[in-house]
């Protein structure tokens, strides 16, 4: 499969795991931000569910970035919101109103845009150790400080800030996944001696279990837009600083690039304030 169909499929498995696994929040009794709903979500089988196909989705999104550009790769599956609409719908009972499905338009139309107009052209350019670890620790204080921010608070506002927390771990788990791939062919002792594993599964979880937290809120649109549009906007800033990316094939046409990219945050964020209250937890 080419990088963009793997990057498609990743999209939709990440939204329809989402769906499941806040559905399978929601039948908790402990607050959002509270680690004890954790031991609680495990016991529900569509939250082991949506679990299976989160680790799917990684898969099917490592497969992709093997294949293809850092930053086309991030931009498709960053769709994952607009999938997650209808799914929401059918699973969890969310509402989706005319702001709903027009910022997913908008956002469609400026991925759409940064993709094909603007054309992001890849490289074989891989980060020195300095520049991983100081990326790391930016990301990681800032997830810490995001976290902190969204314990005390509740409704739209912590599903934001946990989302976002979760999205800078979930953009630099796939950054990650460009530096893994290159160990898969060497065999399982290569794997096992590259820091790279470590920290890809370090990310994915710190940034699996914040989700969590957004989702619990029972806000979905809200969660979901912070953190795919904090997962777009870094992980193009990634795909640039780290690997030396270009947004566009020319000068020509770094300007739809741009105007793409600015689109498809917009319409994300167009997404991220409810139209309907919070979801009660489904009944037993």
């Amino acid at each position: 499969m080419t990088a963009t169909v793997l990057a498609l499929l990743a999209a939709f498995t990440f939204a329809l795991s989402s769906v499941l696994q806040q559905r399978g929040t929601l039948d908790t009794q402990a607050a959002e931000g509270d680690p004890n709903f954790l031991k609680e979500i495990i016991r529900k089988p569509i939250w082991i569910l949506g679990g299976v196909l989160n680790l799917l989705a990684v898969v099917l999104q490592v497969a992709a970035l093997s294949r293809g550009s850092f930053v086309v790769v991030q931009s498709l599956c960053s769709l994952s919101l607009v999938f997650a609409l209808p799914l929401g719908v059918r699973f969890t009972g969310q509402h989706v109103g005319r702001r709903s499905i027009l910022g997913a338009c908008i956002t469609l139309l400026g991925i759409i845009t940064l993709v094909a107009a603007g054309q992001p052209q890849g490289s074989s350019s891989m980060p020195q150790t300095g520049a991983w670890l100081v990326s790391g620790l930016v990301l990681a204080a800032s997830m810490v400080l995001l976290a902190r921010w969204a314990r005390p608070r509740r409704g739209a506002l912590a599903a934001a800030l946990f989302g976002t927390a979760a999205g800078l771990g979930y953009a630099f788990q796939a950054a990650v996944s460009k530096e893994f791939v290159l160990h898969i062919g060497y065999g399982l002792g290569a794997i096992l001696s590259t820091w790279s594993t470590y920290v890809l599964v370090l990310a994915w979880l710190a940034g699996f279990i914040l989700e969590q937290s957004s989702l619990k809120t029972g806000f979905l649109a809200p969660g979901l837009a912070a953190c795919n549009a904090t997962i777009l906007a870094t992980s193009v800033t990634l795909g640039v600083v780290l690997f030396q990316e270009t947004l566009s094939r020319g000068p020509e046409r770094l300007s739809p690039a741009l105007i793409g990219l600015g689109v498809a945050i917009a319409g994300v964020m167009l997404l991220a304030y409810p139209e309907s209250r919070r979801l009660e937890p489904v009944a037993r």
